[in-house]
């Protein structure tokens, strides 16, 4: 595996950019990997660079680049602790959102279009948390270029906003995967209903599941993180990125 940092000129500035791919062979299909609400850091890192390792070139863009340069945050206490959880919402996420992440969503496709190791053709997208909802809305805003995309423990997948993910269905040609958990507040299982019948009234190949996890499964730093939960993530990740993308 190598990996390289890189910047990617936005619309709103300079997005510090992290790119992993094998170390031989290619070109290789491409991944927009779309991070969690908790920011880029080692555990962030170490999902992209594992991608990477089944044959793929994986561009893991800082979603907070707009807050500026920041360091890594702890996912045991940045939603716990009053002061930490305060500028998360208000220096982080407060500057980002979906028609911003949707802006810079092109610039990334475009990044990638551009790379002679990378196969001509549309990409995939992963996310996870609040990146479920960017790479499930980019599928919908970019049909034409994201042939798979899927969404672990994303949460607010289909809410009244007028924003929400589950209303870019009738735009989507992507192959989609959702898996939620038993426990997130975020989407329950009316949510999940909604978003179920959204992608089949516009007849978007897909499967929704539930795991037996708490939110935030997959990433190893958070205090809830399951093995069990994180090998099936694996298992579904890479299943539909073949099906779709080397097939």
């Amino acid at each position: 595996m190598a990996s390289t940092q890189i910047a990617i000129t936005t619309r709103d500035g300079s997005c510090r950019s992290f790119i992993f791919r094998p170390t031989s062979g290619g070109p290789w299909p491409a991944v927009l990997m779309c991070m969690d609400g908790v920011g880029i850091r080692p555990a962030m890192l170490e999902v992209a660079e594992r991608l990477s390792t089944h044959g793929y070139y994986v561009l893991l863009p800082d979603l907070f680049y707009r807050s500026g340069d920041y360091e890594p945050m702890n996912a045991t206490t940045v939603f716990t602790v009053p002061e930490q959880r305060k500028r998360l919402f208000e220096h982080f996420f407060g500057k980002a959102g979906l028609p911003n992440h949707m802006s810079d969503v092109k610039y990334f496709l475009d990044f990638l279009a551009a790379q002679p190791d990378v196969v001509p053709g549309p990409v995939g997208t992963t996310g996870y948390c609040m990146g479920g909802g960017v790479s499930l809305s980019a599928a919908g805003t970019y049909p034409d270029r994201i042939a798979a995309a899927a969404s672990y423990h994303g949460g607010r997948l289909a809410t009244d906003a007028p924003d929400s993910p589950h209303l870019k269905a009738a735009t989507t040609s992507a192959r989609v995967y959702v898996a939620g958990a038993i426990e997130d507040s975020s989407f329950p299982d009316e949510m999940k209903a909604r978003l179920e019948a959204a992608y089949t009234g516009a007849k978007v190949p897909h499967l929704i599941e539930t795991y037996q996890a708490k939110h935030g499964w997959v990433l190893r730093d958070f205090p809830i993180y399951d093995q069990a939960g994180a090998d099936r993530h694996w298992q579904t990740l890479v299943d539909l990125m073949d099906a779709t993308l080397k097939g």
